[in-house]
C-alpha cells in the first residue's frame, strides 16, 4: 500500500465512520423538515442513536475489550451492536410518541431497519457497517435535499468509503458491496413504507 493511499484511506475511514454519520445526519434532516425546532429534535436523535453506541464503544476501547472504535474484530461486535439496536429502538419510540417530525421518525426507522439487516449478517460474516451507513445516509439525504446532486456526490463518497475499508484491509470488496446494498436498500424501503 502506498503511503499516500494509506493516509487517505485512514482519513476516509475516520471522517465517514458510522458514528460520525449517525450523529451528523438527524440534525440536518430535522432542520430541513421543520427548521430550528426540527434541528433540536435531530440533536436528540443524534445523542441517543449515535452518542449512546459511541459511548459504549469508547468504554470498550478504553477497557481493552475492543480493538478500536471501528471494531475490526467481528467477534467483538455483538455487545456494541445490541447497544445500538436498543438505543435506536428507544429513540424511535420516543420520537414517535412525542410527535417529532415525520421525516425524522422515518430516518431513525431507517437506521433501525439497517441494523435489522446488518446485525444478523455480521454475526456470521463481516459486512461493512461503514458502507451500509454511508449508503443509507445518501438515500436519506436524497429525500430531504435535491436528489440528483445528492446521489452524484453521495455515490462518489460511498465509493471512497468502500475503497478505504478495503484498502486498510478491514473488509473485502464483497463485504463493502453487501454493506452498500443492505444500508441503501433498508433506507429506501423504510422511507417508501413511510410514503416518502
Amino acid at each position: 500500500m502506498a503511503q499516500g493511499d494509506d493516509w487517505a484511506a485512514r482519513l476516509a475511514t475516520e471522517v465517514f465512520a458510522p458514528q460520525v454519520l449517525v450523529i451528523a445526519m438527524p440534525p440536518v434532516v430535522g432542520a430541513v423538515s421543520l427548521g430550528w425546532r426540527g434541528a433540536a429534535w435531530g440533536l436528540v436523535a443524534s445523542a441517543l442513536c449515535g452518542g449512546v453506541p459511541a459511548g459504549v464503544i469508547a468504554l470498550g476501547v478504553r477497557s481493552g475489550r475492543l480493538d478500536s472504535r471501528h471494531i475490526v474484530d467481528r467477534a467483538k461486535r455483538t455487545g456494541p451492536l445490541l447497544a445500538a439496536v436498543a438505543a435506536v429502538t428507544a429513540t424511535l419510540l420516543l420520537l414517535a410518541v412525542l410527535g417529532a417530525p415525520r421525516l425524522l421518525v422515518a430516518t431513525v426507522a431507517a437506521m433501525l431497519a439497517g441494523l435489522a439487516v446488518t446485525v444478523p449478517i455480521t454475526l456470521r460474516w463481516k459486512i461493512s457497517f461503514h458502507a451500509a451507513v454511508s449508503a443509507g445516509t445518501v438515500v436519506v439525504f436524497a429525500h430531504v435535499l435535491p436528489p440528483l446532486p445528492v446521489y452524484a456526490v453521495g455515490a462518489l463518497l460511498v465509493a471512497l468509503v468502500c475503497w478505504a475499508r478495503v484498502r486498510v484491509s478491514h473488509h473485502t470488496a464483497a463485504q463493502v458491496v453487501a454493506g452498500v446494498a443492505a444500508g441503501g436498500g433498508a433506507a429506501a424501503a423504510t422511507l417508501a413504507a413511510f410514503g416518502l
